[in-house]
């Protein structure tokens, strides 16, 4: 069930809030101030947040919110009597993802959020698409960047090619002809003690983590292959 925070100083519309929306399937949270807000966020799954807030405004608490990597990713719609352009202009820039101005009604409410939520699923896939993460390794294909135990670490492009191509096909063996092909291309006619170079170096730059390093198996009489979590002969 998600679970949503309401964050407004008015009672009644808190209230009228919860109601509704707990009779659409939704858990509610609530705060009345900004402060409040901001301890509470990280245990919701979408924030339903006012402007005019005491101790802390909205503007600053969506500020802070997708500052933070615990609570960047959780949607925020924006719900507020301010109507000027520029206030829907700032919210948006800050990282929310919708903005209604009050009054509204709670067909509209609910269909905005709905779209909202739609929205961040199909990020999230598409946030997972671009990236690998496999124990402390994470390759984010997008960035052509890779971090193992929180550092990132330096590859050459070679180098990056191997690692992606072990950790999309985890467990499958390949020939040093075979990652001679797929690597540096069907006209390249190296020997293919190359490869043996490049995984001696890629295993060498991984050894932060011997779980990752170790994975890199040579196969006797194939070529190579990658086993995650390394699994110990018996």
């Amino acid at each position: 069930m998600c679970k949503v925070l309401v964050v407004d100083d008015d009672d009644a519309i808190r209230d009228l809030l919860q109601i509704q929306l707990k009779r659409n399937g939704y858990e509610v949270m609530e705060a009345e101030d900004g402060e409040k807000a901001l301890d509470k966020a990280a245990d919701s799954d979408f924030i339903l947040l006012d402007i005019m807030l005491p101790k802390l405004d909205g503007y600053e608490v969506c500020r802070r919110l997708k500052a933070n990597e615990a609570t960047k990713r959780i949607p925020i719609i924006m719900l507020t009597a301010k109507t000027e352009e520029i206030d829907t202009v700032l919210g948006l820039e800050l990282g929310a993802d919708d903005y209604l101005a009050k009054p509204f009604s709670m067909r509209e409410l609910l269909a905005r959020m709905k779209a909202v939520e739609r929205r961040t699923a199909k990020r999230e896939e598409q946030e997972k698409e671009m990236q690998l993460q496999l124990g402390s390794l994470c390759m984010d294909f997008s960035a052509h960047r890779v971090r193992l135990a929180g550092q990132e670490i330096e590859l050459t492009p070679k180098e990056y090619e191997l690692l992606k191509q072990f950790l999309t096909h985890v467990g499958r063996a390949y020939s040093r002809d075979e990652l001679l092909s797929r690597i540096w291309g069907y006209d390249y006619y190296g020997d293919t003690r190359t490869v043996d170079v490049h995984i001696r170096h890629l295993r060498q730059k991984l050894a932060a983590d011997p779980s990752i390093a170790d994975a890199i198996e040579t196969v006797r009489g194939v070529g190579y292959r990658f086993m995650y979590p390394k699994e110990s002969n018996r």
